[in-house]
This record gives structure tokens, sequence and C-alpha cells, in this order.
């Protein structure tokens, strides 16, 4: 097949994903979690599903904490930073619900333990 292709998954997939994060979405995340290689698929359907929130007319800030607390809560360690990294890349009261939602969950903190 000649041309550029997509990879897989696209971020228009799982910012869709994160959006709804039905039962069957959660399970779709869960596996993107298990393989390392589609990390940066992730970041970038998180960076688009921000994005989005940040141009709708609605702000809808409690499914954004309820995204960021789920991530939070269900991302693998290696992806904590990364997470915090990209909710503290914008001042938006989008990207700011979201973090509120990562920092309750307490996965940056479970991930790297005080010593």
């Amino acid at each position: 097949m000649p041309g550029k292709s997509l990879p897989f998954p696209d971020r228009e997939t799982v910012a869709a994903k994160l959006s709804a994060l039905g039962e069957d979405d959660v399970a779709y995340l869960n596996l993107l979690f298990e393989n390392f290689q589609q990390d940066e698929n992730l970041l970038d359907g998180l960076d688009f599903y921000l994005n989005k929130a940040v141009q709708a007319p609605f702000l809808n800030s409690l499914k954004l904490e309820k995204c960021g607390e789920w991530l939070g809560t269900n991302a693998p360690s290696r992806l904590q930073i990364r997470l915090m990294e990209l909710a503290r890349s914008s001042q938006h009261p989008a990207y700011e619900a979201f973090r509120k939602g990562l920092t309750r969950s307490g996965g940056l903190e479970n991930a790297f333990p005080k010593v």
C-alpha cells in the first residue's frame, strides 16, 4: 500500500475513547497501556482530546477531571510524569480541570513515592 500509513491507533480514536470512557473504551485504553510502543500515540490522542476541549463552546470540567483521575489511577508508572507534563503545558481551564483530576488520583505519588 503506497503512501503514508496512519499510526495505530490514530489520535482521533484515542481522543474518542478518552472522551467516552465507557466499558469498551476502558478495555481499549488498558490494552494501549500494556504496550510501551503505543505511548506516543496515547499521548498524542490525549493532547488532541484536551485541545478539542479548549476549542469547545462549553467546557465540561467534570468530564475532564474524571478523565484525569482515571488516567492517573490506571496509567502505568512510566507515563505518570509525561501525563503531568501534558497537564501543566497550558493554563487554560480545560488543562487545569484535567490536572486537578490527575493530581487527585495520586498516580504520580504512587509511581514515584517520596523517599
